[in-house]
């Protein structure tokens, strides 16, 4: 029998309970986790496939896409870190120790949604952020920053099945260094924070590393590994997170933006990280349970 070449990956919200969809064209199916993870082979065409599917599941939580057969286990995961690896945005929570949240916040949403420049909305936000003393750093990481659900499992799965991982955030090293060992991740690359060792400068270290830069990292990323960009998976939820997400052979968009979301190949907006693995055509049974 000849492989099909499509898979629709459905994906239920973590409790919710998925049922099967009715396709009378459908050659096989495989339940990855009972119940909540559902791989659908196929061969017709794969938009209409996910058009009607998606309409079958309504507004139930549950994450629906389609992904090619082959090479679905990415040999190279690079990831975001703010709202994606993390649950919250480390300069708006930097902001709110300054009394500056809503403004801030107000920023950092308009660069996420891509209506202005990162480059120059980082530099206004860190700018405004001068004279904040370093312990702010560390007790936003303490009190605020914690994993996503599924994350550790998501990195520990991967890295046993040999993947290379990499968190690259346009957010700032202080952050990125304990994230990256705390989830698991072989690398992390982010922008630095200028202080005088006592308080910040309201700087930040040339040069930014935004858009432009996350696509950077992941063609290096693939260079030096020996592999495709198709090996490549790349998760994120903002505008700067675009390019390396239409880059990379799986680019997913997590709880995105609305611009992100129509332009990612493939969207998370219910379930947890774990769902890259579903995506990949993990079944429960060969998670590295680490949470």
């Amino acid at each position: 029998m000849t492989a099909l070449p499509f898979v629709l990956s459905i994906v239920g919200a973590s409790g919710y309970a998925v049922k099967m969809p009715l396709f009378p064209e459908v050659a096989h199916e495989r339940w990855l986790s009972p119940g909540r993870a559902l791989d659908i082979h196929f061969d017709h065409e794969p938009a209409q496939v996910l058009e009607r599917a998606r309409h079958h599941f309504g507004n139930q939580p549950v994450d629906v896409n389609v992904v090619p057969a082959a090479n679905r286990r990415k040999k190279l995961l690079i990831a975001d870190m703010d709202s994606t690896i993390i649950d919250a945005e480390c300069l708006d929570e930097l902001a709110d120790m300054a009394g500056l949240k809503p403004v801030i916040a107000a920023i950092t949403e308009r660069a996420m949604r891509g209506e202005i420049d990162f480059e120059s909305a980082l530099r206004e936000r860190v700018a405004m952020l001068k004279g904040l003393e370093l312990a702010a750093l560390a007790r936003v990481y303490d009190e605020r920053i914690r994993l996503n659900p599924g994350a550790k499992t998501l990195l520990a799965t991967m890295r046993r099945h040999g993947a290379h991982t990499m968190l690259v955030s346009g957010g700032f090293r202080y952050f990125t260094a304990r994230v990256a060992e705390a989830a698991g991740f072989h690398h992390e690359q982010a922008n630095e924070l200028l202080h005088d060792g006592a308080a910040l400068t309201g700087a930040v270290a040339d040069p930014i590393l935004g858009r432009e830069a996350k696509l950077a990292a992941l063609e290096t990323a693939v260079a030096d590994l020996g592999i495709t960009v198709d090996d490549a998976l790349a998760v994120g939820d903002g505008a700067n997170d675009l390019a390396m997400i239409q880059r990379a052979g799986l680019g997913v968009a997590y709880y995105a933006k609305p611009v992100v979301a129509a332009a990612a190949g493939a969207s998370i907006a219910h379930g947890d990280l774990t769902g890259l693995l579903y995506l990949q055509g993990y079944s429960d049974e060969e998670f590295a349970r680490a949470e």
